[in-house]
């Protein structure tokens, strides 16, 4: 079974573009946005992805998830099918230590939100905390991206 293990985090500041080795313009929707399993289609430069997660545990750390890359055309053409709120982020990419930060920055509905996650290869894996790393917010529900598709971040009480 193929386990993903991140944490999440708010950025505080953009001071992390300075660290950023690439950036990346990511389009996002899901199929499936049920509670105990998402499926995601997401195009990432020339390439698509299929992505099928599962429930998080109780700390929201880890989870199931499969991944499939499929074609740029095949993607384009799921994405039609996606639920209503299509996502749209730059990620960048910075390396961190051992480790590596992916930080997406949100458009559209959900600009203004900056979020940091890190993969990690055990749920006490230690690393490195960058100074512009703010809240964690891992295992908050609302800060996954399927329900950013469904509750947009610009229209939370703040």
């Amino acid at each position: 079974m193929a386990l993903e293990i991140e944490r999440k985090f708010l950025v505080k500041s953009d001071a992390f573009k300075k660290e950023a080795t690439t950036s990346t313009r990511l389009v996002q929707g899901f199929l499936n946005t049920h509670p105990e399993r998402t499926v995601r289609v997401r195009i990432d430069g020339n390439f698509g992805y299929l992505t099928v997660k599962g429930l998080s545990n109780e700390t929201g750390t880890s989870r199931f998830e499969w991944e499939k890359e499929i074609t740029l055309k095949e993607a384009e053409e799921l994405i039609l099918l996606c639920e209503p709120r299509i996502l749209e982020k730059t990620r960048y990419k910075i390396p961190s230590g051992s480790h590596f930060f992916e930080v997406d920055e949100f458009h559209g509905e959900n600009a203004g939100l900056v979020m940091a996650e890190i993969e990690l290869q055990n749920e006490k894996d230690v690393f490195e905390i960058p100074e512009w790393l703010g809240k964690e917010v891992t295992g908050e529900i609302r800060y996954y991206n399927s329900q950013l598709s469904k509750q947009p971040f610009n229209t939370w009480e703040k």
